[in-house]
């Protein structure tokens, strides 16, 4: 489903975020991308929502070349990808249902389709009590599980976790990690981007280490080792 093939993204002669990329994800595996900050891994996400171009390499998603797309189709592919990050971004004056909704209402859905989906989403991330709270009402947790539901509410096919339990006391992130895994078990692919050791060694999953931009290591049932 998704392929980096010799990707390098060189920003200036002093700073190189990636150097000869290739990496390949099947649909709903769920792999973690580690390495300390610095290392590329913000870098390696933003390249495949087009964020960010390459430059040098391909990306592929689901036999499209990602970076060949014209700006008119870009919507649609990022629609296709959830993202969540460390600071949550949402709207603070809007409450967790109408965080969520927006994202329905930028693509296009009628308000019925939103009114039926948004709870929905919201009772999947354990937040039915709290729909009409504003973020200042929420704890870093509940936070990060309304970003998670407005990520979620468009059925990606692809989860992007770009270090999503920085701000998070040892609890919640437990409570994070369970909550990714249950995406990917209802068939998103989903990959996680941490420097978070003890999350890592818990998980048992697929990891690819980088460091200074390259791979260094990519093991199916993976440890934190850099």
């Amino acid at each position: 489903m998704i392929f980096f093939e010799n990707v390098s993204k060189i920003y200036s002669p002093t700073s190189t975020a990636l150097k000869g990329v290739t990496l390949r994800i099947q649909p709903k595996e769920f792999v973690s991308i580690v390495g300390p900050s610095g290392s590329g891994k913000t870098t390696l996400l933003k390249l495949l929502t087009v964020e960010e171009r390459p430059t040098e390499g391909r990306i592929f998603f689901d036999q499209s070349e990602v970076t060949m797309l014209r700006p008119k189709e870009l919507p649609y592919l990022r629609r296709r990808i959830g993202k969540v990050f460390q600071d949550y971004r949402l709207l603070p004056t809007k409450t967790a249902y109408e965080n969520v909704a927006f994202a329905l209402e930028a693509a296009g859905h009628l308000t019925k389709e939103i009114e039926h989906d948004v709870p929905q989403v919201l009772e999947l991330v354990g937040l039915t009590e709290k729909i009409h709270h504003f973020p200042h009402e929420l704890s870093g947790g509940e936070l990060q599980r309304v970003a998670i539901a407005r990520a979620l509410v468009n059925r990606p096919e692809v989860f992007l976790a770009d270090e999503p339990t920085g701000n998070l006391d040892p609890v919640n992130t437990r409570e994070i990690i369970r909550l990714l895994l249950k995406i990917n078990e209802l068939g998103a692919t989903v990959i996680l981007a941490t420097h978070d050791k003890e999350i890592i060694d818990s998980l048992d999953r697929r990891v690819v280490a980088l460091e200074k931009g390259e791979i260094i290591r990519d093991e199916e049932r993976g440890k934190y080792i850099i």
